[in-house]
């Protein structure tokens, strides 16, 4: 049976934000995470995106603020670091909600803003800061911000943060917080060697938590691919898929010049769509996001690093024109449709040389993706069998090794 808040020991200021959000029960990575945090433990803990996250982290961390306040005004004890800055200000949008009935106050520090507006909410008192790490960093070396008051750092989507480059900027910080009591670091994926050894350098005997979403909360996303013969049998599938699927709809490929390119095919076929990458300044990716959630139809091409973080309600359609090349990523992906409770669904647009892909996403998800065809677009050739194709690698692997030898 599924507790309710306060069987968690979280303070009444705290509970009836929750229940005013119509947050009625803990989820279950919430139910994992808070006692332990709460008894000061260092935590890594495996769990997928949309499960309920950020107030798992969030909540147990406001409640150390409340049960241990602090003697005078000062600079953040808390620190939450993100890779992006969507992500970022949407853990500072979480933690501002709080405010009002605590008293305690949060400032988000990212890069695309200008320095001057981030020095002056610095320089007033507050208890939590959220930011990325690189312009956490530079504030840090130009020694306009110290970290001489932080007890608890969280980290999250640590393996993105790895991926994005991160790992020694990280590291430093942590390592300039001289009274860090506690660390709770927060990956999708724990099988990465880097991940584990990243937690290594920074915290302390951490307990491993792996939270698996409750399977009802698994097959509210439906996951289909469709097999693209060429790159024109691809965006006709795309079309098609658009055509069906009216409402919030999120592409995803891999590069920004494809995001370009994609952009302008649509628009050819009278497709309305909106671009973010990851080099847009972030005012002008906020104006992008602003107006996604103002129509209820709307398409956005995205790669996944600008992508990080998104959250837009009412995403009806994700599709992986791209195959992503880590498994992982995929699930990031289609992550950002079915939150709040609600359905959604994933398609993939497969090509011949995603074959291999599509075979290790299956397996890392564990999950058996569906195969669907369009009668009007079936497809006219045949993937080749990737157990023949492993087979044929290791022959060649045979034979250039038995050449090796003989010469």
């Amino acid at each position: 049976m599924t507790p309710d808040w306060d069987q968690l020991e979280l303070d009444d200021e705290l509970i009836d934000v929750l229940l005013g959000a119509e947050l009625n029960k803990p989820a279950k990575v919430q139910q994992a995470v808070i006692p332990l945090a709460l008894a000061g433990q260092d935590l890594l803990v495996n769990s997928p995106t949309g499960t309920g996250k950020t107030l798992a982290f969030l909540l147990p961390a406001l409640q150390h603020l409340i049960d241990f306040p602090r003697q005078q005004p000062g600079g953040a004890r808390v620190l939450i670091l993100a890779p992006t800055r969507e992500l970022a200000q949407q853990i500072a949008e979480q933690a501002d909600a709080f405010e009002e009935t605590t008293g305690l106050r949060s400032v988000l520090i990212t890069g695309g803003v200008n320095y001057g507006s981030q020095h002056q909410l610095l320089e007033n008192p507050h208890d939590i800061l959220v930011a990325t790490p690189g312009r956490l960093l530079d504030l840090l070396n130009a020694e306009q911000y110290e970290l001489e008051h932080i007890e608890w750092l969280i980290i999250d989507e640590a393996d993105r943060m790895l991926d994005m480059g991160f790992s020694e900027s990280v590291k430093m910080i942590a390592h300039s917080a001289l009274q860090l009591k506690q660390s709770l670091l927060f990956s999708a994926t724990l099988e990465s060697p880097g991940v584990l050894r990243f937690s290594a350098a920074i915290q302390n005997e951490p307990e491993h938590i792996v939270v698996q979403p409750p399977k009802r909360e698994k097959g509210k996303i439906l996951q289909r691919w469709y097999q693209a013969d060429t790159a024109d049998h691809k965006l006709k599938l795309l079309l098609r898929l658009l055509n069906d699927y009216p409402g919030r709809r999120v592409i995803f490929v891999r590069t920004r010049e494809k995001v370009e390119e994609l952009s302008a095919k649509l628009w050819s076929a009278e497709v309305k769509n909106l671009t973010l990458r990851g080099d847009m300044p972030q005012d002008e990716r906020q104006k992008i996001i602003a107006r996604m959630e103002t129509f209820a139809d709307a398409t956005l091409i995205a790669t996944d690093i600008a992508a990080r973080g998104l959250d837009i309600e009412d995403i009806e359609l994700v599709v992986n024109y791209d195959l992503p090349r880590q498994a992982d990523i995929y699930l990031h992906r289609i992550g950002r449709t079915a939150r709040a409770g609600k359905s959604g669904v994933a398609v993939n647009l497969v090509e011949a040389h995603d074959a291999e892909l599509l075979g290790r996403i299956e397996r890392y998800q564990d999950t058996k993706i569906e195969r669907r065809v369009f009668a009007e677009l079936k497809p006219q050739y045949k993937f080749p069998d990737p157990k023949k194709r492993a087979k044929k690698k290791k022959r060649k692997k045979a034979d250039a090794k038995k050449k090796t030898k003989k010469s």
